[in-house]
């Protein structure tokens, strides 16, 4: 789920949680007022009832003809008086059958309510000379009921709408509040070893975005840094090493050709040539390896026809290796040539097939090896199949490690490099490199490089 997503949600869900609260708020409020008014209702009519109906006199006439002026007849309303008898117990007779705790409440407290749906009832406990009277009204509140209704729906209306405006504000907020993030992971995505030495645009503000630019920033000057001094070591060292080696295997030849030295010695000598020319073999490939990292630049691609490219290399691997036998299989080439065409540098991507088809043949005794060739819209193909000794299964993730060479390749010369320097190459262009093989039965190596 994308950041921006995840905060559009998290904006909506605490918004419906406000939302909630604020509509249940509103609704428990109002209805307690509308509740506790209609309650001080009742409670004036019992007043008004005890005044009337317990010992009526002039006054008792007054009331009633404000009561019938002023005060407008509830819905349902209905009087009831209950004279208590301390000579019995209970010491009343319910004239309407309510929860004896109502009862128990007016007694103890002089005063009490009680609601069942919409019907309300409002009790008092009155003395009138020396006589206790338990005075009920009770009455319902359609209209009350009906405004909490009508108040629901307008609170669900008002609910739906402001979750939809929610979302709205939220998608919007969460977009520019995600916006500078995109910007970076945009420009982070043209950053490769290839270009190391790009920066991420640093912005004004002092918010946690601007601090991941400079954090960027830091990290890719520490990673060019090192590049650099890794590149440099490697090339240097190569370089540096490469005179006095050149000497001693000069002066080897010439020791070689003086025929004053002993039998003995001549075999010493030859010895040093051919550790010498495993030294300089090395050092050449500690330099391409070092060559394809980072070099502080774009390299310069052209396009390259890679069927054209493949046959170079088994040209010039049965050059090397004279006894090779090499088969191309164009049989799954597609018919529009242009899918045929990769970007890259030509004599990097022809030393790193050159790498794998030479292993192919010498690891397989010079068995048939086959390369085919295959491309769809996306990706070209490159297959080497040989019929080798193979790789055990547990040493196929470290081939591609400098300097690893198999338990099983005692008895071949190698040096651990080719593979690693192919592995940069191919990535350098894009491209992926994999192996599936199995022991005393051969190796498959597959190159897949972009279509241009």
């Amino acid at each position: 789920m994308k950041l921006q997503t995840k905060i559009t949600l998290l904006f909506v869900v605490i918004s419906t949680i406000g939302l909630v609260l604020l509509n249940a708020s509103i609704f428990y409020f109002v209805s307690e007022f509308n509740f506790e008014d209609f309650f001080k209702r009742l409670e004036a009519r019992v007043n008004l009832a005890a005044e009337i109906r317990i010992n009526p006199n002039k006054e008792s006439l007054a009331y009633e003809q404000v009561r019938t002026r002023y005060l407008e007849k509830l819905a349902n309303e209905t009087e009831y008086i209950m004279k208590l008898d301390t000579n019995r117990k209970p010491v009343y007779k319910k004239a309407i059958d309510l929860p004896d705790q109502f009862y128990d409440k007016i007694l103890t407290q002089r005063k009490a309510r009680y609601t069942e749906q919409n019907h309300f009832y409002a009790g008092s406990l009155f003395k009138i000379k020396g006589q206790k009277y338990i005075v009920i009204v009770a009455a319902t509140d359609p209209y009350g009921f009906k405004e909490l209704e009508e108040l629901k729906k307008v609170l669900l209306i008002i609910f739906v709408v402001s979750i939809i405006l929610t979302y709205v504000a939220g998608t919007i907020f969460s977009y520019y509040t995600v916006q500078p993030v995109r910007g970076i992971i945009k420009r982070v995505k043209n950053i490769s070893a290839n270009n190391l030495h790009m920066r991420l645009d640093e912005l004004k503000s002092k918010d946690e975005i601007g601090e991941l630019v400079l954090t960027f920033n830091n990290m890719l000057t520490r990673l060019e840094t090192a590049f650099e001094t890794q590149n440099n070591f490697v090339s240097n060292a190569s370089h540096e090493l490469r005179t006095p080696l050149t000497i001693i295997s000069g002066e080897t030849q010439l020791l070689l050709k003086d025929d004053r030295i002993t039998d003995e010695a001549r075999v010493s000598a030859k010895t040093i040539l051919q550790e010498a020319e495993k030294l300089g073999h090395i050092l050449a490939s500690l330099l391409g390896l070092a060559q394809t990292g980072f070099d502080g630049k774009k390299q310069d691609w052209q396009k390259i026809r890679v069927d054209e490219l493949v046959i170079e290399v088994a040209e010039s691997a049965k050059r090397i290796d004279r006894d090779s036998v090499i088969d191309i299989d164009f049989a799954a080439l597609p018919d529009n040539a242009a899918l045929l065409y990769t970007y890259g540098n030509s004599n990097l991507l022809q030393l790193a097939l050159s790498n794998i088809v030479l292993n192919a043949c010498k690891y397989s005794d010079n068995r048939p090896v086959t390369i085919k060739l295959s491309a769809d819209a996306f990706n070209i193909t490159i297959n080497v199949v040989d019929m080798g000794i193979g790789i055990p299964v547990d040493e196929q993730q470290k081939i591609f490690e400098p300097f690893f060479r198999a338990s099983n390749t005692g008895q071949f010369k190698g040096y651990g490099i080719g593979l690693p320097l192919t592995q940069n190459i191919i990535r350098l262009h894009k491209g992926t490199i994999s192996i599936s093989s199995e022991v005393q039965v051969g190796t498959r190596m597959q190159v897949t490089l972009p279509v241009a």
